[in-house]
Order: C-alpha cells, then sequence, then structure tokens
C-alpha cells in the first residue's frame, strides 16, 4: 500500500547518458519497480542485396494496418528535407526507394554516409525485416534522414525473426517518420524501445504515422532520450515488460499533439501504462487522448517520477493502474489546463484520477478549467494528494467514487486550494463523499470565488473548515 511515509528510492546512472552504450538503471522501492535499460550502438552491416526493384507486396497488408489510422489533413507544419509535402499527403520529392527492404538498408546506409536525404517509400507495400543489424532491422541513422511514406507503408519485423527493435537513432542523427506504419519490433530482455530507440543527443519525429504492437522493456513503441516529437499520430497496442507502454522519454523533451495513445500496457511493477517520464524530463502533451492504458503499478495512462508534465485540451480516460493512479501518477510537477480525467480505475489502493505524491520534494499540481469525473479507487476516487500543493482552479470533481474520499483525499502534511470548483454527487462508502482531509493536511475552499462542496454523499467533507457535512 503506497502512502507519505513509504520510502522510495530512486538510482539513476546519469554519468554516462550521453554514450549509446551505456546501461541506466533506475530503481523506485516506493513504486516497487525495477527497470534495466540497456542501450546498444548498431554497427551496420554491409547490405546484401542490390538495390533493384522486387516488388513485394503481402496480401493481407490492408488488413494488419486496419487499426491506428490517421488523417492526413491536419497537419499544416514545415520542416526540412521535403517533410511539408508529405506531411500534407502530396509527393515528398525525395529519392524513391522500391518496394524491397535490402533496398531501403541500402537506401538508408547511403544517407547516413552522405549526410542526410529524404526517402520516398513505396505505397501499398510492408518492407519485412528479418535480420538483426546490431539491435535494429535497419541501419541506425546518424544523419538527418527523412522516411517518406504513403497509402499503406509499413516497416515491419517477421514474426519468426529473432527479437531486434525496427530502429535506431543515434547521437546526432535525426529522423522524421510521414505516413509510416512501425510494427512487430521487439528487443531482447532490458533493452528499451520495441519499436524505435531515440539516444540522448537524438531527435525524433513521428508524423501522421502509426506506432503499434512493438515490445520492449521500457517504451514498449518508443524509448526516447533526446528530443522527440509525435504529431497526428497512433501509438497502439505496445507491451513494455518495465514502465512506458506507449512512449518513455528519460530525461529528454517529449513532445505530444494532437495523437492517440491507446491499448499501451507496462506490465512490470512500474509506472506508465500509455506514457511514462522519469529523471528530469520533461512531457508535453495537447489535443490528444490517452485512453484504455494499462500500468501494473502506478500511472495508467500517464505516469512521472522527478520529471514535469504539462497536459493541455486533452482526454485521459478509461485507463487503470493496479495500485495507484488509474490515470495520471505524478512525482514531480504536473499542470493540466482544459483537460477531461475520466472514468479511470485503481482498485489496488487509491487515486483513481489522479495520484500526486512529494517524496523527492518539490512535487506540485495545477489543474485548471478541467473535469476530473467517473474515476474509482479505494482512496481518493477523484484524487488523493499524499503531500503536495495542490491548486485547482474552475474545476469540476463529479461522480467519483471511493472506500474514503469520494472526490479528493488530501493526506497530512498536503496542500489543496480550491478556486471556484465545484465538488458534487461524488460517493464514499465510508466517510468523505466529498473532500476527506486527514488530520495535518490543508483544505483552503476559497468559497467567495464560488467553490461549492455539495451533494456528495454520505457527507461532503471531513475535517474541511467551512464546509457542512
Amino acid at each position: 500500500m503506497m502512502h507519505h511515509q513509504d520510502t522510495h528510492e530512486l538510482e539513476a546512472d546519469r554519468c554516462n547518458r550521453d554514450r549509446p552504450r551505456s546501461r541506466r538503471r533506475w530503481w523506485t522501492a516506493g513504486l516497487a519497480g525495477v527497470t534495466g535499460l540497456a542501450l546498444t550502438t548498431v554497427g551496420v552491416a554491409a547490405p546484401a542485396a542490390d538495390a533493384a526493384v522486387r516488388a513485394r507486396t503481402t496480401a493481407d497488408d490492408h488488413s494488419k494496418r486496419s487499426s491506428g489510422k490517421t488523417d492526413a489533413r491536419h497537419d499544416h507544419g514545415k520542416t526540412n528535407d521535403g517533410r511539408d509535402r508529405a506531411d500534407k499527403g502530396k509527393p515528398g520529392g525525395g529519392t524513391p526507394v522500391s518496394c524491397d527492404t535490402d533496398a531501403l538498408i541500402a537506401a538508408i546506409t547511403l544517407a547516413n554516409a552522405r549526410g542526410g536525404a529524404a526517402l520516398d517509400l513505396a505505397k501499398d507495400c510492408t518492407y519485412l525485416l528479418t535480420a538483426d543489424l546490431g539491435g535494429a532491422g535497419l541501419p541506425a541513422v546518424t544523419t538527418p534522414i527523412t522516411l517518406n511514406g504513403g497509402k499503406h507503408t509499413t516497416i515491419e519485423r517477421a514474426a519468426a525473426a529473432d527479437p531486434f527493435r525496427i530502429l535506431i537513432v543515434e547521437a546526432g542523427g535525426d529522423l522524421t517518420l510521414n505516413h509510416v506504419t512501425i510494427t512487430g519490433g521487439e528487443t531482447e530482455m532490458f533493452d528499451d524501445g520495441g519499436g524505435i530507440l531515440a539516444n540522448s543527443g537524438s531527435t525524433l519525429a513521428i508524423n501522421h504515422s502509426v506506432i503499434k504492437k512493438n515490445i520492449g522493456n521500457n517504451g514498449g513503441g518508443v524509448a526516447s532520450f533526446g528530443t522527440t516529437t509525435v504529431k497526428h499520430s497512433t501509438v497502439s497496442g505496445n507491451t513494455a515488460r518495465a514502465s512506458a507502454g506507449g512512449l518513455q522519454n528519460v530525461a529528454g523533451l517529449l513532445t505530444i499533439g494532437h495523437s492517440t495513445i491507446t491499448d499501451n500496457t507496462a506490465t512490470g511493477l512500474a509506472i506508465g501504462g500509455g506514457v511514462g517520464s522519469i529523471n528530469n524530463a520533461t512531457t508535453r502533451i495537447s489535443h490528444s487522448s490517452i485512453t484504455h492504458n494499462y500500468s501494473g503499478l502506478a500511472g495508467g495512462g500517464v505516469g512521472d517520477f522527478d520529471a514535469i508534465s504539462i497536459v493541455t485540451d486533452s482526454t485521459i480516460s478509461h485507463n487503470t493502474a493496479e495500485n495507484s493512479g488509474g490515470g495520471i501518477f505524478e512525482e514531480g510537477q504536473l499542470t493540466l489546463r482544459r483537460v477531461k480525467l475520466t472514468d479511470n480505475n485503481a482498485p489496488g489502493d487509491g487515486a483513481g484520477g489522479l495520484e500526486i505524491q512529494n517524496v523527492l520534494g518539490g512535487s506540485a499540481a495545477t489543474i485548471e478549467d478541467s473535469e476530473i469525473t467517473n474515476n474509482r479507487a479505494p482512496r481518493g476516487g477523484g484524487i488523493r494528494n499524499l503531500a503536495a500543493p495542490v491548486v485547482l482552479r474552475n474545476t469540476r470533481i463529479a461522480g467519483n467514487q471511493a472506500d474514503t474520499g469520494g472526490g479528493v483525499f488530501n493526506n497530512d502534511n498536503a496542500i489543496l486550494s480550491l478556486f471556484a470548483t465545484k465538488i458534487v454527487k461524488n460517493t464514499a462508502v465510508t466517510d468523505g463523499g466529498g473532500i476527506l482531509n486527514i488530520a495535518g493536511g490543508t483544505v483552503n475552499l476559497n468559497t467567495a470565488t464560488g467553490t461549492v462542496v455539495v451533494k456528495n454523499r454520505p457527507n461532503n467533507c471531513v475535517n474541511v473548515p467551512g464546509c457542512s457535512g
């Protein structure tokens, strides 16, 4: 059971963060999570094949891609190497690559040697990877390379092949994916990034693409140690043996916009079914949905430890964490603006919607213009605040359920300040239908701003000055 006295231990080998071969480990004893991070520099073997055109279009390709399609009409941003044209669904203007795996390997190898290129992949094509080129099925990206896909362009690891991820982006590498599906990647035990590994000092952009059904230790879909941007894309059905089923951000910058993160799983006793961030990472999420993800411990949708997350204009719903933070688990800095945090579940301990801890010190949460509704947990159906300052402005907490603290569970040493906030129609089995404040905690209702706590069962408040039972 997790509470404010729990001891948390975080150890991170940060000394060699810039070296791709370094092994990073971090532990969170309070989370009971043990995660090994092994990064391998790819030694690219010379491609054994010629680059002649050999059409290899799989007959079942359409059915494989039936889930997670994205709409190419939304992205109007422009980047280098012809990316603006590719993002708008027009021809990439790059070097054509025939529907042949060896041709793609040769093209990436040549692009690295020449300092970068834009490569136009074949539409209605699956590039089926069968050989491990040092931890990935394709040569490591070390220069600016853009892969422009088309309708039904897929890069996939063959099911019968030995485990390897699809792509590695090394320090100094800059990879952009436009309209490409990455699937079937699987790493060896303790290796991160089942689909893509972006090492420290790298840049990765995923536009109008799909990252699905990959398996890794941390970061089932993508493990990023550098700067990664995901726009108008879908990350779905990926699995992490430890943390971050969909996307992992380690000491880097992750930006997610107009995207869907769904049906990802972190099976280990760690954090982040959909998105997980650690080690002073910063994650920004906007106009996106994070739904139906699962964590074996904490943070079914989003899980942070020693990190910063800013979420705006997004929905985090129908996620599950076995212990706490069905929607969000936060040990760090959290900002929510215009967010719907709804229908999340944490059956083991507490915080169906949001759990915020402060074991490392400096944690805080600000929630504005948001809705926290219909979440479920034993303690703190909507929010459980264990020891941090939390501020809510113009936010509605309604329909949440818990054994204690149906709307909010505020622990001793925790500070909760409400401005123009409504806590209504929440339910507790025993006590604190609206707010349960443990002795020693502080709740500031600020009723003059319009804060109301009403129609909660069996009572509105426990140990909250100015709140009638």
